[in-house]
């Protein structure tokens, strides 16, 4: 299938690991130039980088900042307008994951966690939009949730789900207002994956977890990473406002 993302430029967020760099591969293979977002690894931030120049993007670039910060988001935009010209698909993928009881959680931990996962995509969509206008579109947004934003967790992710659970609603929102511009906001909720942030969870306890998944086993990176680039694409031209659950069942909706 051909989705139309040759030459396109887009910015995957939190893409120096996990399903982010997936993400940016994915959408390297099909030709996209992309932009790899990152916060604290600088270096693994390059890895991905020069792993998307291997896999057919004619040109990858990585920017750093808190996305929490505005500030941050607009010099990051500056340098990515500077290097593209234009910006037309947008992959909001970073996210904290701290791990404590709705006891435990200090506020701190709590404002940290929404302001990553929910404010900071908040405002690189805000200044997507803003930046969209003469750009020639379509324009693709596709935020990064997850099931726990239904389902809640058991292991201590208040926060988290509750970031993931607004980034739902915001995107329903935020597709209503974008429709009339060009712009598609969908929402991905993946299931259980191998990453960084979770692998040790499972691995300690893998029956635990394969047990609530009808497919019975944990998504590979690539297939979730496959449904967010479909999503950038041209045969996504009619979806906007949906969420697409990538669980294998374990979230059935």
């Amino acid at each position: 299938m051909e989705l139309g993302l040759r030459g396109t430029p887009a910015f995957v967020t939190g893409a120096s690991r996990g399903l982010g760099r997936a993400i940016a591969l994915a959408l390297a293979a099909e030709g996209a130039r992309v932009v790899v977002g990152f916060r604290t690894e600088a270096d693994k931030a390059e890895e991905t980088v020069a792993a998307c120049l291997g896999a057919g993007a004619p040109d990858a670039f990585a920017v750093q900042g808190d996305l929490a910060s505005e500030a941050a988001v607009t010099r990051i935009f500056d340098e990515i307008i500077d290097r593209f010209g234009r910006l037309l698909a947008l992959v909001n993928n970073a996210a904290l994951c701290p791990r404590a009881t709705t006891k435990a959680t200090d506020l701190g931990t709590w404002n940290e966690t929404i302001g990553a996962n929910l404010t900071g995509t908040f405002l690189v969509c805000r200044e997507f939009i803003r930046r969209f206008e003469g750009s020639g579109g379509p324009g693709r947004i596709v935020n990064v949730s997850s099931v726990s934003a239904f389902s809640g967790s058991t292991s201590g992710q208040a926060a988290y789900d509750a970031s993931k659970g607004g980034l739902v609603s915001f995107s329903v929102s935020l597709a209503r207002e974008t429709a009339g511009l060009g712009i598609t906001v969908n929402t991905l909720a993946p299931g259980l994956m191998m990453t960084d942030m979770a692998a040790d969870k499972y691995t300690a306890a893998p029956e635990r977890y394969l047990s609530r998944i009808p497919l019975g086993r944990f998504a590979e990176l690539e297939e979730v990473a496959a449904a967010a680039v479909f999503l950038c694409g041209k045969q996504a031209a009619y979806i906007t406002g949906s969420v697409v659950n990538v669980s294998g069942g374990l979230l059935m909706r």
